[in-house]
């Protein structure tokens, strides 16, 4: 009896031995890395499955088994993640616990239309084009603002995006980042501003956004513009006759451009345009609402 306890044991440390060791080693991989897609609501038979026909040479049986003794099975997140060469069953399960997505970037700048927004988001690698059909209007009424004009409406920043991700959900990140950053502005603006929402913040901010990427005249131009803006001049600014020639803009601005009337010429209308005419940073939405004391005009 003693003697069959004691193979038992052996055998039990015996197995315990190679699934340590097992779950130690290096998975093999047919590169240098692996990209393995789990889909929502996938069990932990079927992300074993995902992984193995991904590239990965491992048995999906052990893989499934381990996963369910570990008792993280449940616990796996649906994702796009790159499996790197050197990675463990121990840290591959660790990794979609942890939901440790593959990320790519976007840089949306400052000054860019929404035309060149549009642009970028078709380039973005790996990013699913889920607005390329669709007209800007369209656009906004996907986000939940239908009617709203969207010049301006997305906060310029670098957005981090996982594999497969869709461009409708960046845009909403960088949409809700704009009305974040919006609304702080106007929450301090100075009393005497003679800007009555905040869609004329944005409006001026976009415009001294266009006037110069110089941080020390910001302010100082945001004072004229206010200044304008209380006397009701015509703000005189060339980044708006440009935004309202559209295409028609050949790089080089005449006189009979600023003769001709658009509805964004701040040189033959008086006041704010009526929509932004790009995408403002946080230092041009700041000094629009508090700009610098200046009898310039």
């Amino acid at each position: 009896m003693r003697r069959f306890l004691l193979i038992l044991v052996l055998l039990a440390s015996g197995l315990a031995g190679a699934a340590f060791w097992w779950l130690e080693q290096p998975l093999t991989m047919t590169g240098d890395s692996v990209d393995v897609t789990i889909d929502p609501r996938t069990s932990a038979r079927g992300v074993a499955d995902v992984v193995a026909r991904s590239g990965i040479d491992v048995s999906p049986l052990l893989l499934h088994l381990w996963f369910r003794v570990s008792g993280d099975a449940r616990q796996i997140r649906a994702g796009s993640y790159e499996i790197e060469r050197g990675t463990t069953a121990r840290s591959l399960l660790r990794k979609l616990v942890r939901g440790e997505e593959s990320l790519r970037s976007l840089t949306l700048v400052e000054g860019w239309t929404f035309r060149q927004l549009r642009g970028a988001l078709a380039k973005a690698p790996d990013l699913r084009q889920d607005t390329a059909e669709l007209r800007d209007a369209d656009i906004m009424e996907r986000l939940g603002r239908m009617g709203q004009h969207p010049e301006g409406r997305f906060f310029p920043d670098t957005y981090s995006y996982a594999k497969g991700s869709s461009d409708l959900k960046l845009l909403a990140l960088a949409l809700r980042t704009m009305d974040r950053h919006l609304q702080a502005a106007w929450e301090n603006r100075a009393p005497d501003s003679p800007l009555r929402t905040p869609q004329e913040a944005l409006i001026l901010a976009s415009i001294i956004e266009k006037e110069t990427g110089i941080h020390a005249d910001r302010a100082l131009i945001a004072g004229v513009f206010n200044n304008r803006l209380r006397l009701g001049m015509m703000l005189q600014t060339d980044p708006t006759v440009i935004y309202g020639m559209g295409e028609l803009f050949d790089g080089n601005l005449r006189k009979k451009d600023l003769q001709t009337d658009t509805p964004w010429n701040t040189y033959t209308r008086a006041g704010l345009p009526p929509t932004p005419i790009a995408m403002p940073g946080r230092e041009s939405l700041l000094a629009a609402v508090a700009p610098a004391s200046t009898k310039a005009l």
